[in-house]
């Protein structure tokens, strides 16, 4: 699966709302800075894979041949734990409109839910499809869906030294105070190979991206 870097880090954070504290560390530096970090990964849209177009006839690209232009919104997660894993339930609405409302119709459309390691790494993918229904004379139809994600909690959790190294007070004037522990390449791995995140999209075709690439 070729990587598609993530749209918005503004968007991310607003979707990670709704994990679990359970498992936070809290970053201190003592100089007004803190984050804060979760086992719960981060759940998003990959850019390019959040609409879809068809045309009719399907290999046309004229803007008269469109013909259902459906969308992914509203993408939430919930996070928890079931034993050793961290489960994450990501749910989203898909919102499609048609041009032709003479009758009633169904459509189907894939997506996938992608576990992505460190920012790369695709570590699992699945396959879901959804379906709406336009009832007749109706350009509009909307649906909902839910995935779910499984990371082991012992892969999303920062090891004991680099938890000491990213939690350790610095006060103003240390000169350690100035420097970001995020900074150290053993650090900042660490975080990377802890940090997990559930992208939901379509499940486009190579002419699909290409189009939302360059339309």
């Amino acid at each position: 699966m070729k990587i598609i870097r993530l749209a918005t880090p503004i968007a991310l954070a607003a979707a990670v709302a709704g994990c679990s504290r359970e498992g936070e560390i809290s970053i201190d530096g003592g100089v007004g800075i803190q984050a804060t970090r979760t086992a719960c990964p981060i759940v998003g849209v990959p850019a390019g894979t959040g609409d879809i177009t068809l045309f009719d006839p399907p290999a046309s690209r004229d803007a008269a041949a469109i013909d259902v232009v459906a969308n992914i919104t509203n993408v939430r997660g919930q996070c928890g734990e079931s034993g050793n894993d961290v489960v994450t339930t990501v749910t989203f609405d898909v919102q499609a409109r048609r041009n032709r409302t003479d009758s009633a119709r169904t459509v189907t459309l894939p997506y996938f839910l992608a576990i992505v390691r460190g920012g790369t790494n695709v570590t699992a993918k699945r396959i879901g499809e959804v379906t709406l229904t336009f009832p007749a004379g109706q350009a509009r139809a909307q649906t909902s869906a839910t995935a779910t994600s499984v990371v082991a909690r012992s892969a999303a959790t920062l090891p004991e030294e680099i938890r000491d190294q990213l939690t350790k007070r610095r006060r103003a004037g240390q000169e350690e105070a100035a420097v970001d522990p995020l900074s150290a390449p053993g650090v900042r791995a660490a975080v990377a190979r802890a940090t997990f995140e559930a992208l939901v999209g379509f499940q486009l075709t190579n002419e699909q991206l290409r189009y939302n690439a360059t339309r």
